[in-house]
This record gives structure tokens, C-alpha cells and sequence, in this order.
């Protein structure tokens, strides 16, 4: 094969093959990889390539649905699709496919990153179904041209499009319609709502509405400062923190014990499994966010042997696993530690840093499959077993999708 080949621009006949990390579809060509959006395995299509460095593959978008799968569905957003409004990279496709899609995306990553083979059930949030995944998002990020419209950016730009709904936003979003009025010298528009009815938005960072978001989650409230960091679907915090407490319940969790909560943020898992087995529980957030940390340490405020600590997570972990070293404290020998790291993923020097501890169990929340199962393979090398493993649909008509791993000490 020419590896100087460039296909730049090019109208291609393609049969799409399978889904890929990151949204996209794969076909085959002349021997090179096709990266295609908007489309579906099965499909014949014509597609246009935008994008070609000479190399094994290049990426392209349809022109044209020659041979439609019958899991192809009108797009739930009338400006999103090709060319159009970003975020939405799902929405042609019927939603039980989507979560196949997703389930695919998984077992691949587990198996060629971790040599795990495993199919996993995508799960539905409570009422997605029956609202065929729309009117989720409790965030919503807006963009503001030179002329005043407000709206998404159209994919794989900075240009703004102008849009009549917001289908995947919370009611409370829509009706406030920040989307259909023109705002002028603004480039930013940040809302955000919460489970008890509060709005919040952000023009280029001056707040309106409510100051301090209140989130009720397992029986517990939460305070979320200005701009914090929450789940994006409504009830995601509640399905997450089920399915931790759920995993936890099963492996079994000792109270004294010097359990940890990383990448803590707010607070929510410490307070759910707080909720759950009682409020003696001996827990620490960790969480490099100062914002953060100040309303864990507000939420955590009642239980009496929690605590949340300011700090970058691997600095925290090296730190304790010196201080074990050294004997000045044990290792974590029969605690549960909860990991909750961004979407990079944990890496190496924390998977080092948990294992130097030794814990009993560990619960690990992953937003991306690919540094999940990148995780998971050392620590299954150390001899930890993969006793649970849940992925759940948080981010309808999109390709992300969370998964949590139950990893218990043999």
C-alpha cells in the first residue's frame, strides 16, 4: 500500500463494517481505514473525506445512505447530523441500537486492552426509555457569535448554530430560553438545573439565578457551588451511587477501615455509602478541586469520621503508601476504595500507588472505555478478580458511556 495516498476530498463508496471508540464507523477501502460519522454497520453509504494525512486511514463524512440499516431513525435534533450541531453524534440511530453500539465499543476495549472477554448489558437510566432519551441534560454550555446567537458549535468547528429547541436538555432548560434570545458581547452561556428545581446559568462567568445548587441523591443533599462539577443526567448521580453502594454491599465493606473516596468531588459516593451502611463510616475524599473539596466538606459536614482532603490524587497516594512504608500508618488491607477519575483515566502511577496499598476492594467509575480497561489490566494482574462490571446509558444519542468495575482481592 502507498502510504503517501491522500484521498482528500474524495466522494468514496463504502460499506460500513462496525462502530469504533469515539463515535465513529469503520469501513475498508483500498486497503485503508475509513473513519465515518453519522452512519451505521451494514450500511452502504457515500462518503466525502475531509480529512487524510497520508497515512492508514483517513476520515470522512456521508453524502449519501445508499442501502439504510433498519435501525436508522430521524435524527431526534433537527439541527444536529452531518454538518450540524455538535453533540448529538447518536441521535440517527434508534436508541436500544445505540446502547449495542455502546456495549461493543466496551467488550472491545476490555478484550485487546485487558485481555478480559465480557459482554456487558448497556443499561437505561429510569425513564429514558419511554422518553426515548431526550430531555436529560441538567448542563447545558452555550456559544455566542459575533452577532449575538447563542447556540452549539457546529461539529468539528467554532461556528455557531442557531437552534429553535434543545431536545436533550432538562424542561426547566428549554423553557428558560437563553438559546432564542440574542445576547450581545457574551461568548459563553453555562446552565445548569437541579433535581429540586433550581436554575443557574453563567454569562461569561457573572451568575444569574440560584447561587448554590441543591442536589437530594440516596437520601442525602448535596451544595454545589457556582460552576461545580455534577452528572450530566438527571438521574445519573442516583444511578451511579446505587450501583457503587450495590457492588459495595455485595463485596462487603468494614467501617474502621481507612476507606477512601478519589477524585471525590462533592462528596457523592462518601455520602451514599454514608446513607447506606451508617454515619460511623471512616471515610476520605480525595479531590484536587478546591471548590470541590469545600462542599464535600460541607456535605460530609454530619458524619463524623469523614473528611475530605484538598489534594492532587496521585501526590495523596504517595504520600500514604510512604507513610506505610516507613510505618508511621498501615496499609489499607481491609479497606474500599472508590476511584472516580477523569475521562484519561486513573494511569499508571495511581494503579501503582492503590496496589502498593493493597485494599480489600475496589470500585472503579470509568467515563471512558478505553482507559478503563487500560486500568484494569494491571490490577487483575495483581491478583484482584473482576467481580461485577456495569455500563449504563448516561449520555443518550451520544457515544459515551459509564461503566463501574467491582474489583475484590484474591
Amino acid at each position: 500500500m502507498n502510504n503517501k495516498i491522500n484521498w482528500q476530498g474524495q466522494n468514496l463508496t463504502l460499506t460500513i463494517e462496525k462502530v469504533a471508540h469515539g463515535g465513529i464507523f469503520i469501513a475498508r477501502h483500498e486497503g485503508r481505514a475509513v473513519f465515518v460519522s453519522h452512519v451505521l454497520p451494514g450500511e452502504k453509504v457515500k462518503a466525502v473525506v475531509y480529512e487524510d494525512a497520508g497515512k492508514g486511514f483517513c476520515r470522512a463524512e456521508p453524502t449519501e445512505i445508499l442501502e439504510a440499516s433498519p435501525d436508522r431513525v430521524r435524527h431526534v435534533w433537527k439541527q444536529a447530523g452531518v454538518g450540524g450541531a455538535g453533540g448529538a453524534e447518536f441521535g440517527h440511530i434508534k436508541l436500544s441500537r445505540q446502547r449495542e453500539l455502546k456495549a461493543d465499543v466496551l467488550e472491545e476495549a476490555l478484550d485487546r486492552m485487558a485481555g478480559i472477554k465480557m459482554r456487558v448489558e448497556v443499561e437505561a437510566a429510569p425513564g429514558d426509555n419511554d422518553a426515548n432519551g431526550l430531555g436529560y441534560r441538567t448542563r447545558v454550555q452555550l456559544h455566542v457569535d459575533e452577532a449575538g446567537i447563542a447556540g452549539p458549535y457546529r461539529e468539528r468547528s467554532h461556528e455557531v448554530i442557531p437552534v429553535k429547541d434543545l431536545p436533550l436538555a432538562v424542561e426547566d432548560i428549554r423553557e428558560l430560553g437563553l438559546h432564542l434570545k440574542n445576547w450581545q458581547d457574551v461568548r459563553k452561556i453555562q446552565i445548569a438545573a437541579s433535581n429540586t428545581g433550581q436554575l443557574q446559568w453563567q454569562i461569561d462567568g457573572k451568575v444569574k439565578g440560584d447561587e448554590r445548587l441543591i442536589e437530594r441523591v440516596a437520601g442525602r443533599t448535596f451544595r454545589i457551588s457556582t460552576g461545580g462539577f455534577w452528572q450530566v443526567h438527571k438521574m445519573g448521580a442516583e444511578v451511579l451511587a446505587n450501583a457503587v453502594t450495590d457492588m459495595i454491599a455485595k463485596a462487603g465493606i468494614d467501617l474502621d477501615a481507612d476507606n477512601l473516596d478519589l477524585y471525590g468531588g462533592v462528596g457523592l459516593f462518601s455520602g451514599a455509602l454514608a446513607a447506606k451502611f451508617g454515619p460511623t463510616l471512616r471515610i476520605t475524599t480525595v479531590e484536587s478541586l478546591r471548590q470541590a473539596t469545600d462542599d464535600a466538606t460541607l456535605n460530609l459536614s454530619d458524619l463524623p469520621k469523614a473528611k475530605a482532603i484538598l489534594a492532587p490524587v496521585e501526590r495523596f497516594l504517595a504520600e500514604k503508601v510512604g507513610n506505610s512504608k516507613h510505618g508511621s500508618s498501615s496499609p489499607a488491607g481491609n479497606a474500599t476504595i472508590i476511584l472516580d477519575p477523569p475521562r484519561s483515566g486513573a494511569g499508571g502511577k495511581v494503579v501503582d500507588q492503590i496496589l502498593a496499598l493493597k485494599p480489600k476492594h475496589i470500585v472503579y467509575v470509568a467515563c471512558d472505555p478505553i482507559a478503563l480497561a487500560r486500568d484494569l489490566k494491571p490490577l487483575i494482574a495483581a491478583g484482584y478478580e473482576l467481580a461485577g462490571l456495569r455500563a449504563f446509558d448516561l449520555f443518550p444519542h451520544t457515544h459515551h458511556v459509564e461503566a463501574i468495575a467491582s474489583l475484590v482481592r484474591s
